[in-house]
């Protein structure tokens, strides 16, 4: 992809957008706790130090005892010991309150972004990896806010606090010690955060490489047996595993190595402050309480850059987790732009769908899978795409239906309905798994989609009903069912506009003729764009467009001699081994 998709901008403002736009006084809230938290902390080690010292001196003399008010710095030391309390139980409430809240919200809208027909398609073709985007990555995202921006507010409130109060004592002291701490502080984060990038996110990659195997190990057992691949898999995940113990070996040593380096910054400041605390003492110009204040607060101010230095850890983690989250929540580009992929809305009332000098081409490809195509489809308008396999076909489709994003060219089009090659059937019930199509629906609509699509008859005669339950992939329902409760869901979307691609593969022809006539009579007053190499299919189409090399070859109009040489070209059936009913 190009830079300008990869830029901070653009990756981070999406998710900007669906997580904090509008939320940000929680944000800042929970920052500021932090920050208070970490304040009240060093206040506390410093004025008790102070008093302790003060005391103790005070206590050599009479005099000075019977002078010296105890009262108002142990009410000082209760005060800052209740309030970090419940600033700390209110920092950790209010920050994993909103970050908790905002993870809910950007989950539901990736989601619903890959649910829609114009969605990235991630779910369809990867399930896997739409599973690890929806825990993995988004449990990333968090440590952006937690072990990012919330540490960083309390270290630069705990570095102010210190050279504020050892520039009241010495100001030169105190801009020494903030330009050190920045220096410091940003110097080590920021080279932690540049070695660990890469092994990082190669560590979330491989991670999901190696859930995915183990997936495809334990669901597809048969499968590689009977292809004699099982071996060859587990071998493959075993490799996975060894780089990933390798990632992690070498990530322990880096935040160990860190480790050492701060505890030794830290003891160099405070080094470098009891010098120069000591040497102002000597000259008499501060008391021996104030080196005590001074030397606690500096060791106070340390303790943020520890959960700093674990989310320069995991940047590159969360900096891959954004990336691959931020285009499902970009707003939808709207149609007057012209170029672009998915379904927009036609300008031109009497036309279903428009494409203009479209070219597509799949990601990681050097070769375009369609070049050049334009076509026009009417209002009730049926058109058959038809070629041999590998022609562009169900590209096409995919593209309309926004699964490929459009290299050049414009797409306008009218709401749509996609059938697919293949039926996604959840492991849910029958009625969950006909509401995907529409959440509104009751429950007459989808016997009536049923009764329509011909599986009423069969649901009715279950003891459950629409309350029975499928197995993984559909377990418990045929072929030839599977694709009927495909139709059923088509049904239920009443959109303008069908893209049906290869509608009857696979369906006995019995079964598919069945399916053909149910889609005839609902789709008469629909506008059909169907991807075929089927005669029974393509001899419903008005319209028959011939695809080769993903261009356009030929368009031949219904009653033309053309059109009766094309059908016959196209194969005439494909039965099926065992009955699909």
């Amino acid at each position: 992809m190009s830079r300008r998709y990869y830029s901070p901008r653009a990756v981070i403002g999406p998710l900007w957008q669906a997580m904090w736009a509008g939320r940000h006084r929680r944000w800042i809230a929970g920052a500021l706790l932090a920050a208070v938290t970490v304040l009240a902390g060093m206040g506390l080690l410093g004025l008790a130090g102070w008093f302790i010292t003060a005391t103790a001196m005070a206590g050599l003399y009479a005099s000075t005892a019977l002078a010296f008010d105890v009262f108002m710095p142990s009410a000082g030391i209760r005060l800052l010991a209740l309030g970090r309390t419940v600033s700390r139980y209110a920092e950790r409430l209010v920050t994993h309150d909103a970050t908790l809240a905002a993870l809910a919200r950007l989950r539901q809208t990736v989601f619903l972004a890959w649910s829609e027909p114009d969605g990235t398609g991630i779910r369809r073709h990867y399930p896997a990896r739409a599973q690890f985007r929806l825990t993995h990555d988004l449990d990333a995202l968090q440590d952006v806010y937690l072990r990012l921006m919330v540490p960083a507010c309390a270290a630069l409130g705990g570095m102010l606090l210190a050279a504020l109060v050892l520039g009241w004592l010495a100001p030169w002291l105190g801009l020494l010690l903030l330009g050190w701490l920045v220096a410091l502080g940003g110097a080590i984060t920021w080279i932690l955060f540049r070695r660990s990038w890469r092994p990082a996110a190669r560590h979330a990659l491989l991670t999901e490489r190696l859930r995915a195997g183990a997936i495809d190990l334990v669901s597809g057992q048969t499968e590689l047996i009977m292809a004699d691949q099982l071996e060859q898999h587990c071998a493959g995940l075993e490799r996975v595993d060894r780089r990933l113990a390798r990632i992690d070996r070498r990530m322990n040593r880096l935040e160990a190595r860190a480790g050492g380096v701060y505890e030794a910054a830290g003891s160099l400041t405070l080094a470098g402050v009891l010098l120069a605390t000591g040497w102002l003492f000597e000259q008499g110009h501060i008391g021996l309480p104030y080196v005590v204040l001074a030397i606690l607060l500096v060791f106070g101010v340390m303790e943020p850059f520890a959960a700093l230095r674990r989310g320069a850890m995991e940047a590159g983690r969360m900096w891959l987790a954004a990336r691959r989250l931020s285009p499902a929540c970009r707003p939808p580009v709207k149609a007057a732009s012209g170029v672009g992929a998915g379904q927009r809305p036609s300008g031109d009332s009497g036309r279903a769908l428009t494409l203009g000098d479209v070219s597509v081409r799949y990601p990681g490809s050097k070769v375009n899978a369609l070049t050049n195509v334009s076509l026009t489809l009417a209002d009730h308008e049926r058109v058959a795409v038809v070629g041999a396999s590998g022609t562009g076909k169900s590209t096409l489709i995919a593209t309309l239906a926004g699964e490929l994003a459009v290299r050049q060219g414009h797409v306008h089009s009218k709401p749509s309905a996609w059938l697919s090659q293949r039926t996604h059937v959840f492991q849910d019930t029958l009625r969950d798994n006909l509401l995907v199509a529409n959440p509104h629906a009751h429950d007459d609509q989808l016997w009536r989609a049923l009764h329509d699509a011909g599986l009423h008859a069969y649901v009715q005669a279950l003891p459950q009903g629409l309350d029975t339950w499928l197995g993984e992939e559909g377990l418990g329902l045929s072929g030839g069912q599977l694709r009927r409760l495909a139709l059923a869901r088509l049904l239920l979307q009443e959109r303008p506009v069908w893209l049906l691609d290869e509608p009857t593969e696979g369906l006995d022809e019995v079964t598919a003729a069945d399916v053909l006539a149910r889609l005839d009579r609902r789709g008469r007053d629909r506008s059909w764009l169907m991807a075929t190499h089927m005669s029974r299919e393509a001899a419903l189409a008005d319209r028959l467009i011939v695809m080769e090399g993903g261009r356009v070859q030929a368009v031949v109009e219904r009653g033309t001699a053309a059109y009766a040489d094309t059908l016959a070209t196209l194969r005439q059936h494909r039965p099926i081994a065992e009955p699909s009913y």
